[in-house]
């Protein structure tokens, strides 16, 4: 597959999500860009913005299996992964598999439970496999997570810890739409009183698991020059010696940045990354690993703010 095909790939999905969800281009550009470098995406805002609609028309448009898992406050580890069950009629363990087990998961209002249920994924994002009683079990080579949050400021949720927020590829910011776009999902969902399936608003796969593959396969060759990885080492680097972070960004973060660099560069149809692609991603790939110092928070400072501050100081080559 040529990147030609990537891209045009893209645009199918693209027009398919289109048939349920109005606006939200940013949005579906991140998960595109995390579908094709084997990432996941954190999507932050508050209820009624189309989230799950959002998942589940993207996961239809790709033909792949799709999974949902409500996180509440009583969601225990078990619930997610599975377990081993005793079966009284045959006096032995039988292997009963969570929900994680799909290819496109939604972790909806995954701040909702505690840490130690959070943790359950940490396994399964990093590595696509899960461990039960000790026996090592493979996720699809494409799982991918898409998880939504309420922010921090709501009552009843809890911090998401920093080995989970490191394992996202992207935290989206995910805001209430225009007035144009908001008119437009009056106008075609008004009609509806209960919430209406991908499917029922005419999306169909456009993708299968050969093209995924294809199109990942294609990105991983995408030419990145070692002016733009210094680029990028030079980024990652910097977020560690700021006055305004407790907390910089990790060598993980290098590597999913230049992984996504690629994805972006290949959805543009170039067989080359450039540093407008590094640039456009930074802010969506830093903003959940940085941590503010103490006094930037009284100050007010936005971590926004700082990233984009980092990003003026390192001058991108030429």
């Amino acid at each position: 597959m040529s990147v030609t095909h990537v891209q045009a790939l893209a645009e199918d999905i693209r027009r398919e999500v289109a048939r349920a969800v109005v606006g939200q281009d940013a949005t579906i550009e991140l998960m595109l860009i995390a579908l094709f470098s084997g990432g996941h995406v954190l999507l932050e805002g508050p209820p009624g913005t189309a989230k799950t609609l959002l998942a589940a028309s993207f996961a239809r448009a790709l033909g792949t299996d799709f999974g949902r898992i409500q996180f509440t406050p009583d969601l225990m580890p078990g619930d997610i992964i599975g377990a081993n069950l005793f079966n009284f009629q045959t006096s032995s363990f039988t292997l009963t598999r969570g929900p994680i087990f799909t290819e496109l998961l939604l972790a909806d209002e995954i701040n909702r439970t505690p840490p130690k249920t959070q943790a359950a994924l940490l396994e399964a994002m990093q590595e696509r496999t899960v461990t039960i009683d000790g026996t090592s079990l493979p996720l699809s080579d494409r799982f991918t997570v898409i998880a939504t949050q309420n922010p921090i400021e709501q009552q009843g949720v809890y911090p998401l810890p920093e080995a989970q927020l490191d394992r996202f590829l992207f935290k989206q910011t995910v805001d209430y739409p225009s007035a144009e776009e908001e008119r437009r999902i009056i106008a075609r969902h008004g009609a509806r009183g209960a919430a209406m399936a991908p499917e029922d608003w005419g999306v169909t796969p456009v993708a299968d698991a050969t093209k995924l593959s294809a199109a990942v396969e294609t990105v991983a060759g995408v030419r990145l020059v070692d002016e733009v990885t210094d680029y990028i080492l030079q980024l990652i680097r910097a977020t560690r010696g700021v006055a305004d972070l407790e907390s910089g960004a990790s060598p993980r973060a290098g590597v999913m940045l230049a992984g996504a660099a690629r994805a972006r560069a290949a959805i543009d149809g170039r067989e080359f990354v450039i540093p407008d692609d590094v640039k456009a991603l930074a802010p969506a790939l830093l903003r959940h690993r940085l941590i503010l110092s103490p006094a930037a928070e009284i100050d007010g400072r936005q971590i926004d703010d700082v990233v984009a501050s980092i990003i003026e100081t390192i001058d991108a080559p030429r």
